[in-house]
C-alpha cells in the first residue's frame, strides 16, 4: 500500500489533495502543513503539524511515517512579499525542499514537488518542459532552485509546474477568480492586467494530474495548467459572465499601472501535450472552470 505525505495540506491544492487521495484511492494518506490544526479535521483525516523549513522535524516525521511518496505543495507564493523577504523566502522554498530531498533519499520515497510558470521570463510563452527557465522575480528564482535542487538530488521524483490556480477552499488565501467575484458581489470597481497573459488552472485539475503522476509512477517535469490562453482581464470577465455579475466594473489596464514591487512575466502558458498523453488527463477550459467553482460557492453557502 502507498503511503502518501501532503505537505501544506492546509493550502488551497493540499486541501484538494487531501480530499481526493482520502477518497479515491486505498493509501494511507497523512496531511501537514506548519499549521497546529487541519481545516479537514472533523473528517478524521490523519493530520500532524509540519514545518517543512524545519530538518529535524522533517527527518523525524519522515523517519517515523515511512512514506512511499512525499508531495510538496507548500510554498512561499506571494511574489511581491518574496521580492521583500529574500532569506524567508528562500528558506521556504528552497531549504524546505532540501529538507525534504534530503529525508527522501533516507526512506527510499518519491517526491513530487509543485512549481510555477514564474520559472520563465514571459518572453516566448507558452512553454513546453523543455524551454529554458529564465525567473525575473525573486520568487520565481527561489521555485527555480528548488527545483534544480530536486532534479541534482538523485532522488525519484517529479516536478509539477503550474499557473493561476483557482477554485474553492476553506480559509485560504484569496486566489485571483475568487478575488474578482468577491469584489463584484460587493460591487467594488476592480482594475486588472490586460497584459500579463497565461493559462489558469481549476485545483481540481491540477490535484487529479498530481494523483496520476503517483499512480503511474511517472517521472520526470510536467506542465499542467488549464486549456485556455487569456489575459488576467479577459479571465475576470469571463468570472463576472459565469457569475452573472457586472463586468462593467472590471477596468483593464496595463502592468506598468499596479506599481508592483516584483516583475512579473508577461507571456507565459503552457504547452501540455506531455501531461495529456502521459498522464491521460484532460485539461480544462476557463469557462468549465469557472462553473465548477460556482457549483463548490452554491454548495458551501447552502451547507
Amino acid at each position: 500500500m502507498k503511503r502518501i505525505l501532503i505537505c501544506g495540506s492546509n493550502g488551497l491544492l493540499g486541501q484538494r489533495l487531501s480530499l481526493l487521495l482520502n477518497k479515491q484511492t486505498d493509501a494511507e494518506v497523512l496531511s501537514t502543513s506548519h499549521h497546529r490544526s487541519f481545516v479537514f479535521d472533523r473528517q478524521l483525516f490523519d493530520y500532524t503539524q509540519l514545518d517543512i523549513t524545519k530538518k529535524g522535524d522533517v527527518k523525524s516525521l519522515i523517519s517515523s511515517f515511512q512514506p512511499t511518496v512525499i508531495i510538496n505543495a507548500a510554498a512561499a507564493t506571494n511574489v511581491d512579499w518574496c521580492e521583500s523577504n529574500r532569506e524567508a523566502a528562500w528558506k521556504a522554498n528552497v531549504t524546505g525542499v532540501e529538507n525534504l530531498m534530503e529525508a527522501c533519499r533516507k526512506v527510499d520515497a518519491k517526491l513530487v514537488h509543485v512549481s510555477t510558470d514564474y520559472v520563465f521570463d514571459g518572453k516566448g510563452g507558452p512553454y513546453d518542459e523543455l524551454a529554458r527557465p529564465n525567473p525575473i522575480s525573486y520568487y520565481g528564482k527561489t521555485k527555480l532552485a528548488g527545483e534544480n535542487a530536486v532534479r541534482a538530488s538523485g532522488i525519484p521524483h517529479a516536478i509539477v509546474r503550474t499557473i493561476v490556480v483557482y477554485g474553492y477552499g476553506v480559509d485560504v488565501k484569496e486566489n485571483f477568480a475568487l478575488w474578482v467575484i468577491n469584489s463584484l458581489r460587493e460591487g467594488k470597481k476592480i482594475r486588472c492586467v490586460n497584459d500579463q497573459v497565461s493559462n489558469p488552472t481549476y485545483v481540481t485539475d491540477l490535484a487529479q494530474a498530481i494523483i496520476r503522476i503517483i499512480e503511474l509512477q511517472r517521472e520526470g517535469t510536467y506542465h499542467v495548467c488549464g486549456s485556455e490562453h487569456l489575459s488576467r482581464y479577459d479571465f475576470a470577465v469571463r468570472a463576472a459572465n459565469v457569475f452573472a455579475l457586472s463586468p462593467d466594473l472590471i477596468t483593464p489596464v496595463p502592468s506598468a499601472v499596479l506599481n508592483q514591487p516584483a516583475p512579473r512575466p508577461m507571456v507565459t502558458g503552457f504547452i501540455t501535450l506531455k501531461a495529456e498523453t502521459e498522464l491521460g488527463v484532460q485539461m480544462r477550459d476557463t469557462t468549465s472552470g469557472l462553473e465548477l467553482l460556482k457549483s463548490e460557492l452554491f454548495d458551501t453557502r447552502r451547507n
